[in-house]
C-alpha cells in the first residue's frame, strides 16, 4: 500500500529550469518557506541547460525601446502581447545583473566587454552564456538561500479548496508513494510541451504544467503556433552544439533534392516542411564540417517560446485561479508573438517571469492561511493510482506511439488543413475517451508514463482545436486552406478552457491600439509570403 509523504510549505515551485530557480530564489528572499519539485534534476533537466542566448535591453548601451518594440511587433506579426514584450525588455538588464552576481559568466570580447549578437531582424540583440553550466549555478544559489529541492518528483495534479489552489500531489520517480504538497501559493514552471519527438531536448516535457492548470480550470493559449526547429535526419537526438559562444547549432547552406538552395522565409522557418510538401525532399545542409540531411519537426508538440501556456491574469504572473502563478515556457505571455521574433527572449523572458511570479507568490503566501486538503486529496488519489488498479487495458508506451503516429507527420501540425486537422482530432478524441481511461501501469515507471501520456493527449487536443479555430495563416501557424493573414478577424489570441467537461476554444481580441496600420497595403504589413498566397 503506497504511503503518503506530507510536505508543508509556503510556496511550492514546480519545475527547476531558469524560471523555476528564479521563482524559488526570489520567493525565498521574501522570507517565506520555499520547496522546489522537479521531475528530473533541477539545474540539468528541461530546456534550460541547452540554451545559450540571453536577450538584454539596456539604454546605457544605446538601445532604443521603440525600435526594439517595433521589431517584435512586426516580426511577430502583431499578435505579441505588447505589455509583456515591453516588460521583457525593461526587466532584462536587472535579470542579467542578477545572473552576473550569482557567478554566471557571459561571453566577452578582447576588451572584456560583454559580446552581443549582431543585429539580424532588427536592433534586438542578445548576450551569450555557456550552455549546461549556468543552470547548475542557479540551483546552488537556490540551495544557498534555503530552498528545499526535491529532485525526481513528478507533480500530477493541483489541489483546490474553495476555488483556490492550495498545493499539489505527485509521485517520486521510480516509486508509488504519494507526495502531498500543502502550499499557500504554487508556481508552475514546468516548461513547454511535446510529443516525445526524436530531436530537441524536450523529450521529458509532456505539457504537465499546462495539463494540470487546464484540469484545475485555468485558460490556456498559444497552442496553434508551432516551434520549427529542425535536426540531423540521421542523428536526430544529437544537437551538434558547437564550441563557439552561445553554443549554437551549426549553420549552413541548405539544398533540396533538385539541387536548389532552400532559402529561409524570414523567421517563419517552415521552409523544410514547405519543401517536403512540394516533393523536393530530402534536404541537405552543407556546413564547414560536412554535409548532413536535415528534417523539421525536431520539437513537434511544442509552441513558439513564450506563446503557449497558461494565460496570465496580470503582470505579476498570476493565473485566473487564486493561489496559482506560472512562469517560463508554461506561461503564455505571447511576448514574442507568432514567431520567435528576437534572439534570446526565451531565457530572459523565463527569468523575468520567474522573478515576478516568485515575488508575487511570496506576497500572496504571507497573507494566506493554510487550507485543508483532505476532501480534494481523496479524489486526486483515485486518479493518480487508477492505472495501477486495472487488470487489463493499454500500455502507455503503445498509446504514446499511436499518438505520435497521429500528430508527428508534417501535414498535421506544420502544413495544416481543416480536413486533416478534423481527422486527427477524431482520432485524438478516441484516445481521450477510450484509451486514456484504460491506461495500465504494472510498475512505478509505467505509472509515470501513463500520466505523461494522458497529458500529451490533452496537449494534442489543445493544438488541434486551436489550429482549427484560427482560420488564417500567421507566423508559425500555416493553414493550407487559409494561406493569408486575416487582420479583420484574427488580430486576436486563441484561448482554451474546460466548460462542463468539454474543451472550448474562443478568441480574445487584441487591443485596437496594438493593431498594425490597416490602411497600409497587405504586402507592406506582411512582406513574407506563404505558399498559396
Amino acid at each position: 500500500m503506497p504511503s503518503e509523504k506530507i510536505v508543508e510549505t509556503d510556496v511550492l515551485v514546480i519545475g527547476g529550469g531558469i524560471a523555476g530557480c528564479f521563482a524559488a530564489i526570489k520567493a525565498r528572499e521574501q522570507g517565506v518557506d520555499v520547496t522546489l519539485a522537479d521531475k528530473g534534476y533541477a539545474g540539468k533537466s528541461g530546456q534550460t541547460p541547452f540554451a545559450g542566448s540571453f536577450c538584454v535591453f539596456n539604454p546605457g548601451w544605446g538601445d532604443d525601446l521603440h525600435a526594439w518594440m517595433h521589431q517584435v511587433n512586426t516580426v511577430g506579426e502583431y499578435v505579441n502581447n505588447r505589455e509583456w514584450t515591453e516588460i521583457g525588455f525593461r526587466d532584462s538588464y536587472a535579470q542579467y545583473q542578477d545572473l552576473v552576481s550569482y557567478g554566471v559568466e557571459f561571453d566577452t570580447d578582447d576588451r572584456g566587454q560583454a559580446r552581443r549578437s549582431p543585429p539580424m531582424l532588427g536592433p534586438c540583440r542578445a548576450l551569450h552564456l555557456e550552455p549546461r553550466t549556468f543552470a547548475h549555478i542557479l540551483r546552488k544559489q537556490a540551495l544557498k538561500r534555503g530552498v528545499k529541492i526535491m529532485d525526481r518528483s513528478m507533480i500530477l495534479e493541483l489541489l483546490k479548496q474553495d476555488g483556490k489552489v492550495v498545493g499539489a500531489v505527485g509521485i517520486p520517480m521510480g516509486g508509488h508513494d504519494l507526495l502531498v504538497f500543502k502550499a499557500k501559493a504554487t508556481v508552475l514552471c514546468g516548461g513547454a510541451g511535446g510529443f516525445k519527438p526524436p530531436g530537441w531536448p524536450i523529450s521529458a516535457l509532456t505539457s504537465d504544467a499546462d495539463a494540470m492548470a487546464y484540469r484545475a480550470g485555468a485558460e490556456i493559449t498559444g497552442k496553434e503556433f508551432v516551434d520549427t526547429h529542425g535536426t540531423n535526419a540521421e542523428h536526430p537526438a544529437y544537437l551538434g552544439f558547437s564550441k563557439r559562444p552561445g553554443g549554437r547549432p551549426p549553420r549552413g547552406r541548405r539544398v533540396n533534392a533538385q539541387g536548389d538552395e532552400v532559402r529561409g522565409r524570414g523567421t517563419l522557418s517552415l521552409d523544410l516542411e514547405f519543401e517536403a510538401h512540394a516533393g523536393r525532399a530530402p534536404i541537405t545542409m552543407e556546413t564547414p564540417a560536412g554535409k548532413f540531411p536535415v528534417v523539421g519537426g525536431a520539437s513537434s508538440g511544442m509552441s513558439v517560446h513564450k506563446a503557449e501556456g497558461i494565460w496570465p491574469a496580470d503582470a505579476n504572473c498570476a493565473t485566473s485561479l487564486p493561489g496559482l502563478y506560472a512562469a517560463g515556457d508554461c506561461l503564455g505571455t505571447m511576448q514574442s508573438g507568432s514567431v520567435y521574433a528576437a534572439i534570446g527572449v526565451s531565457l530572459s523572458g523565463a527569468s523575468i517571469t520567474g522573478d515576478r511570479a516568485g515575488r508575487a507568490a511570496a506576497a500572496y503566501a504571507l497573507q494566506a492561511d493554510a487550507a485543508p486538503v483532505e476532501v480534494e486529496l481523496a479524489r486526486v488519489k483515485k486518479s493518480v493510482y487508477a492505472p495501477t488498479e486495472r487488470q487489463g487495458g493499454f500500455s502507455p508506451r503503445w498509446v504514446t506511439q499511436v499518438l505520435q503516429n497521429i500528430m508527428l507527420p508534417y501535414f498535421i501540425m506544420y502544413i495544416k488543413h481543416e480536413d486533416r486537422l478534423r481527422a486527427a482530432l477524431t482520432l485524438i478524441e478516441f484516445q481521450r475517451d477510450h484509451l486514456v481511461p484504460k491506461l495500465t501501469a504494472h510498475d512505478a515507471h509505467e505509472l509515470r508514463l501513463a500520466h505523461e501520456t494522458r497529458n500529451m493527449v490533452l496537449n494534442a487536443e489543445m493544438r488541434l482545436r486551436a489550429s482549427l479555430l484560427r482560420t488564417e495563416s500567421r507566423g508559425c501557424h500555416y493553414r493550407e486552406d487559409y494561406p493569408r493573414r486575416d487582420d479583420a478577424n484574427w488580430l486576436a489570441w486563441v484561448l482554451l478552457k474546460e466548460e462542463q467537461g468539454e474543451m472550448k476554444a474562443f478568441k480574445k481580441p487584441i487591443p485596437e491600439e496594438w493593431w498594425p496600420d490597416l490602411s497600409q497595403p497587405y504586402e507592406k504589413r506582411y512582406p513574407i509570403r506563404f505558399p498559396g498566397e
